[in-house]
Order: structure tokens, then C-alpha cells, then sequence
């Protein structure tokens, strides 16, 4: 039996909306990464970025569960002496909604090169609307 690699040419590349309006954020950003990865296609490879685009859109509606609200620390550190800073869920819900998406999404790629160019795929919303009409993204069901 020979195993067909796939070429970076043969790769064909779908764009998807997938809305986070009441979804659980941890099993959101799962499914997320799973198709920006490409572990969906029967032909995964996973030295190659063969994964879809998917926009979000409502990112601000996104659930968590228990008391993560209040709870849920995002760590930044500058890379100077004292440059540490913390934010709180609620807080970067106010101010940046797509970015609790990103950071849940960001760490279940690969942390390299690849992981890098897989993010670029992926467009997020706090709002309803996007301006990927053109693309004639598919609905996905989450």
C-alpha cells in the first residue's frame, strides 16, 4: 500500500463562520483550531498548513463557565523589569472582546512557525457583521 502526500498546491483552503453567541469558550476555541489546523480533512498532514479560514463573529457573547468571569487572569509581560500585567476576563471583555477568543484559540496551536501562519486564518468579530461576504463562507454548526 503507497501513502499520496498531499502538495502545498493541492491543498484547497474553505472559509467558514462560526458564531460564538451563548458557546462555551473552551469547547468553542477546540472545535476552532481543529478545522484551522485541518485535522478534519481525511488528507491531514501535520507538517503543512492545510486548515480552513473561519471568522467568528459575536465574540463578545462568548459563555464561560463557574466564576471565570471575575477569575480568569490573562498575563502580559512587556519584557522589561516590572512589566507585568494582568487583566481579568471582564475587563478584556469590555475593551477587547476578540482577543479572549485569540488567546483561547493561540494556545492550542502548535507554538512555532506553522502555529504563526495558522492564526492568520482566522478572523474574529465582536459584532455581527464581517467583512468576508465575498468569500461565501459556510455556516458552521458548533
Amino acid at each position: 500500500m503507497i501513502t499520496k502526500t498531499i502538495k502545498a498546491s493541492e491543498i484547497q483552503k474553505d472559509w467558514y463562520v462560526a458564531n460564538a453567541d451563548g458557546k462555551i469558550l473552551g469547547r468553542f476555541a477546540s472545535e476552532i483550531a481543529q478545522i484551522l489546523r485541518g485535522k478534519h480533512k481525511p488528507n491531514f498532514s501535520p507538517n503543512m498548513d492545510m486548515g480552513d479560514f473561519v471568522v467568528v463573529i459575536n465574540a463578545e457573547k462568548v459563555k464561560v463557565t463557574g466564576k471565570k468571569e471575575t477569575d480568569k487572569i490573562y498575563f502580559r509581560h512587556s519584557g522589561y523589569p516590572g512589566g507585568t500585567t494582568f487583566t481579568e476576563l471582564s475587563h478584556m471583555r469590555r475593551t477587547y472582546p476578540e482577543r479572549i477568543i485569540e488567546n483561547a484559540v493561540k494556545g492550542m496551536l502548535p507554538k512555532n512557525k506553522l502555529g504563526r501562519a495558522i492564526m492568520k486564518h482566522l478572523k474574529i468579530y465582536a459584532g455581527a457583521e464581517h467583512p468576508h461576504t465575498a468569500q461565501q463562507p459556510k455556516e458552521l454548526d458548533i
